[in-house]
């Protein structure tokens, strides 16, 4: 099973979003958990969270990039459900060996990640965060899939990345 956990909170207005999620909504053994369409009030029901996370061998968290990083019920859901005893620490092993994938969407093209640019960086300096929450739980890290420029992506350039998640998606299933 891979488990998707979708947090946007304006997916009516997301393109690039919701063009991935199409081209993974119809795959097999795959559950698109979307956040803040469960938890408008951030009220977590974490029993049914983590046992969803049980259950699966692949954990995708995709959302747009906020503030540098995860958006707040996402946020919010990692101080709820990836707990001492779960997620870490003594018997925490639930997500042990489990797959990581980190999907998310930029407003920045890429140049706007540079040290000349809008945001002074690089993107790889604002995954360690993301990442190390996925190594702490001893989850295996997968290679992100970021697109950038979301709002202004061409639909060519967005369809082959939904194509490329797609195709890994089925990859991991297997």
């Amino acid at each position: 099973m891979i488990t998707v956990l979708f947090a946007h909170p304006y997916p009516d207005r997301s393109r690039a979003n919701s063009r991935l999620l199409k081209a993974i909504s119809d795959l097999d053994q795959l559950e698109i958990r979307s956040l803040y369409e469960r938890y408008p009030t951030f009220d977590i029901d974490v029993e049914a969270e983590q046992t969803a996370l049980r259950v699966s061998h692949t954990i995708v968290w995709q959302h747009p990039m906020y503030w540098y990083s995860v958006p707040g019920l996402l946020k919010h859901w990692f101080d709820k459900v990836l707990v001492r005893g779960f997620a870490y620490g003594e018997g925490g092993v639930h997500l042990l060996g489990k797959r990581c994938l980190w999907v998310t969407t930029t407003g920045g093209d890429l140049t706007a990640f540079t040290s000349g640019g809008l945001h002074a960086h690089s993107f790889s300096s604002f995954v360690p965060a993301i990442e190390q929450t996925a190594r702490f739980c001893g989850m295996e890290w997968l290679a992100p899939i970021i697109v950038h420029g979301a709002h202004k992506i061409s639909d060519a350039a967005l369809d082959n990345h939904a194509l490329n998640y797609r195709n890994l998606l089925q990859s991991l299933g297997r």
